[in-house]
């Protein structure tokens, strides 16, 4: 509110009504000349103005120390880091009258000594930045549990690494690298047979640990027809096998890891899902003859897989090996398996653990495998739907084998298979596929058509090996 009167300057302090206010200090002695008259302002002849307040004293620098208090001015906390020009700390509160005093006094002073010295230690880490040395900065902690929580891809990398095995195999001219799986502690290691191909008869198949040892490797067994095989080691001690979980429980989109030497790059890990289930591929060929073709029902990942990963481990949440990486679908070719120089477009194929189990320890025990046939011969230039049964075999043999498993459930020369068990046949590789899913003696049924007509036919699996 503006009662008339001239506003008063608002200094750093302001002098007690209760006593009267000192001359201010350094005060200037009075300029020689007439004496002024009462109520008037020097330069102002002849105009009255309101008495003029005493002058309230100036500040000291905030580097001086505080005003004596003897001289009877309250002043202003002083406050030491307040820059220059810039208001100190309001005055504190009247201390409050009566008993309650005496009670409130030493919390009053307790607080007053912890804000002091909170302050004090703030305000020396503010100005001493460049001369109080080194500053730490809060750490998080490292090798925490969090940071490889059960079923991470790290967990199951760290679980996985030591099961792991990098091949590498020269022969016939031909060099290359691929990936293994520890089996158990006698030393035998899966992997594919594309893999040893080159070395199988003769040559140099190493095989390289996770910890860095080298040891030379021997083949127990193979088989082309599903792309594995099994070497074995010597002189190894403290080997970790992996475990082979159930490929049957496997879902679509259930995380999974690979892990592999691609391009030679060993203990790469890399991760994705499983994309599809019981896709029939066909791999391999390359000789011409066919005799190297391999096929698979396989697990379909995106998980990345490229040249080098061969033989690697697919592995579930748990870190089981659910499927042996073997194959993919690549840019530039088209297809194959991962022996070709194209890269990863997310199609990646795995032999399921189920498959690979049976026929690695057939390869154990037998030094080979063990095939499901149907006793037919397939038409495999045949474009239609579905698989059909040739008109002849090979050198003018009979299509049915006669006393065979297909002659047993009736099947004919020109039938047409269009599913087993269910699952659909679109081609003569697709009912070798399917066929191969299953053991020797055990039932499938299989839908044909003959003549325009659908039958269904049990068949009992009769078995074959090869090497």
């Amino acid at each position: 509110m503006n009662d008339g009167k001239p506003a008063r300057p608002r200094w750093w302090t302001r002098p007690r009504k209760d006593r009267p206010a000192p001359a201010a200090p350094h005060a200037a002695p009075p300029r020689p000349g007439p004496p002024q008259p009462s109520g008037t302002t020097p330069g102002s002849p002849g105009r009255s103005n309101a008495p003029v307040p005493p002058y309230a004293p100036v500040p000291p620098p905030p580097h001086d120390p505080p005003p004596d208090p003897g001289t009877g001015t309250v002043w202003h906390r002083y406050d030491p880091w307040a820059p220059p020009g810039q208001a100190a700390l309001p005055p504190p509160p009247a201390p409050a009258s009566g008993p309650g005093r005496r009670r409130l006094l030493p919390g009053a002073v307790l607080l007053a000594l912890a804000a002091g010295l909170a302050g004090g230690l703030t305000g020396a880490a503010l100005r001493g930045g460049g001369d109080s040395g080194d500053v730490s900065l809060p750490q998080m902690p490292t090798g925490g549990a969090g940071q490889t929580a059960p079923g991470t891809v790290a967990r199951i990398a760290a679980a996985a690494l030591p099961g792991v095995v990098y091949i590498h195999v020269k022969g016939d001219g031909v060099e290359g690298t691929g990936t293994g799986i520890v089996l158990d502690t006698a030393g035998h290691i899966l992997t594919n047979n594309h893999v040893v191909a080159p070395a199988a008869t003769s040559g140099d198949i190493s095989v390289t640990f996770n910890g860095g040892v080298t040891r030379k490797a021997a083949v127990t067994g193979r088989d082309t027809g599903y792309d594995l095989a099994v070497v074995q080691v010597g002189g190894v001690s403290g080997l970790r096998p992996l475990t082979l979980g159930d490929s049957s429980a496997v879902r679509i989109g259930d995380p999974v890891v690979a892990i592999g030497a691609p391009y030679d790059l060993e203990g790469t890990v890399t991760s994705g899902i499983i994309s599809a289930k019981d896709r029939a591929i066909t791999a391999g060929g390359e000789g011409g003859a066919g005799s190297d073709v391999s096929y698979m029902d396989a697990l379909q990942t995106d998980a990345p897989i490229n040249p080098g990963n061969s033989g690697g481990p697919l592995m579930n949440a748990r870190g089981q090996v659910i499927g042996v990486n073997s194959a993919i679908r690549s840019a530039d070719t088209g297809s194959g398996a991962d022996g070709g120089q194209g890269g990863s477009i997310g199609l990646g194929f795995a032999i399921p653990s189920d498959e690979a189990r049976r026929v690695a320890q057939q390869l154990i025990d037998h030094g080979h495998a063990v095939h499901p046939v149907l006793g037919v011969t397939v038409d495999m230039r045949y474009t239609g739907g579905g698989a059909r049964i040739a008109a002849t075999g090979p050198n003018g043999a009979p299509a049915v084998t006669p006393g065979g498993p297909g002659a047993a459930a009736g099947l004919r020369p020109g039938d047409v298979v269009t599913a087993v068990d269910g699952k659909p046949v679109h081609t003569g590789e697709d009912l070798i596929v399917r066929t191969r899913d299953h053991r020797p003696g055990e039932r499938v049924a299989l839908t044909v058509v003959r003549g325009g007509h659908r039958l269904t036919l049990d068949l009992v699996l009769g078995g074959a090996s090869s090497g």
